[in-house]
């Protein structure tokens, strides 16, 4: 049965609370593939996402059939490991919305290594049929604007491969940030890797030394609480761990961004206290969001509450995530009153002065979207469809709001 939620404001917008975050999905999802290929890796604090255990579950199958649900992130990082892996043979599938998502970048690019992978259904989508093979070419050019996962997967079973990798992207590099967080990893456990210019290097390595990894709390799951903050009161302070300031997570890019509405973040010894410390309101912000998409509903949203504009640009991966999220977007915020205009890769919202009470959001299978609209409860009553979504990333959220003060109950 479907989860549908009623949240409405806390007592008080006056917040003050302490929230443990589990570790983040983007961190451990590298690091859970890169353990298969060197099993004398250690790692704490591991994500309790859906998307996490899907991915552990994947690495440890060797034939048959792999269903990862919506876990895009584990579609493509699958798709290379599988391919690398010789002996291994699996149908690796997911759900229909998976089946939408392209793949024929990634399957271009490891065919041109010498990959075995065929389409089971329709061309350049999965699912997909893969035969595990020994890969010895060493030499892939790709787009350089594709989602950066396609690319990770690629550098992440690199250092497996015979010869290693030699990777050329063409063009201008959507999310680099996420590029580098998976060369850090690697040099954490003792690759060596180079990134200049349009060029990436991984260079072979059998073995390496054990070492337990740390995996930082997930910064796409704080934005959710820098929106709130936002949304409250002038001394408000929420109090998020386990985070550090040199953060491999582009998402990290949240603390600056949110200055502009008055929250200030400070970092602690494994924690960021989030603070309002004024009500700003910039009549209309341009943000370039291409390396961190994924905080662009929150922003959108938070936006929208504070009755503010916003024109944010860099979106065009939204288009290809477990909805279209620009679209979605439009269709939600304007439920709510919000005058809104999407394109393909960007967003325009004009200031608005009226929110729409009682508004159901829908989801759309998207974990994003539930979080993204939640943080409106801190100004009206909202409902939220099929709220069980959010377990894909962080399944503590509905949870976490209660302790801020928010009153969430069953509809």
């Amino acid at each position: 049965m479907r989860l549908k939620l009623h949240l409405s404001p806390p007592a008080t917008k006056l917040l003050k609370s302490n929230i443990r975050i589990t570790g983040s999905k983007s961190e451990s999802n590298r690091l859970l593939l890169l353990q298969a290929l060197y099993p004398n890796i250690g790692i704490d604090n591991l994500s309790n996402s859906d998307d996490a255990q899907v991915m552990q579950k994947g690495l440890n199958t060797s034939k048959g059939v792999v269903d990862i649900h919506h876990a895009g992130t584990a579609m493509r990082f699958l798709t290379g490991y599988f391919a690398s892996q010789e002996g291994k043979e699996v149908l690796l599938t997911g759900s229909r919305r998976m089946t939408e998502r392209p793949i024929k970048v990634l399957v271009d690019a490891l065919h041109k290594l010498g990959a075995e992978i065929a389409y089971e259904k329709n061309d350049g989508y999965p699912p997909i049929r893969i035969k595990g093979k020994k890969l010895t070419r060493n030499k892939v050019s790709l787009p350089a604007n594709i989602s950066s996962q396609y690319i990770s997967a690629l550098l992440l079973v690199a250092p497996g491969l015979g010869n290693g990798l030699e990777l050329d992207l063409k063009g201008e590099i959507t999310s680099v940030p996420y590029i580098k967080m998976t060369l850090a990893l690697l040099e954490q456990i003792g690759v060596r890797t180079t990134f200049e210019g349009n060029k990436i290097k991984v260079y072979p390595e059998e073995s390496v030394n054990s070492k337990t990894l740390v995996v930082e709390s997930d910064w796409s799951s704080a934005s959710y609480f820098y929106s709130i903050v936002a949304l409250s009161t002038v001394g408000s302070e929420v109090i998020l761990s386990s985070y550090k300031k040199n953060s491999l997570q582009g998402d990290s890019v949240l603390a600056g961004i949110y200055k502009n509405w008055g929250v200030d973040t400070d970092f602690r010894e494994n924690e960021i206290s989030l603070r309002k410390v004024a009500d700003l309101k910039p009549e209309n912000l341009n943000l370039e969001l291409s390396n961190a998409p994924d905080t662009a509903q929150t922003i959108a949203v938070t936006c929208f509450g504070l009755g503010v504009g916003c024109h944010l640009t860099g979106l065009h991966t939204l288009k290809i995530k477990e909805t279209d999220r620009l679209v979605a977007l439009d269709t939600e915020l304007s439920k709510l009153g919000a005058d809104i205009i999407v394109s393909d890769k960007d967003l325009i919202l004009r200031p608005s002065y009226q929110m729409n009470k009682d508004v159901a959001i829908d989801t759309y299978n998207d974990h994003r979207m539930a979080m993204a609209f939640a943080p409106l409860a801190m100004k009206t009553s909202i409902y939220v469809n099929d709220a069980e979504v959010v377990s894909k990333s962080y399944p503590d959220f509905w949870k976490d709001l209660e302790i801020l003060g928010l009153t969430i109950r069953k509809s």
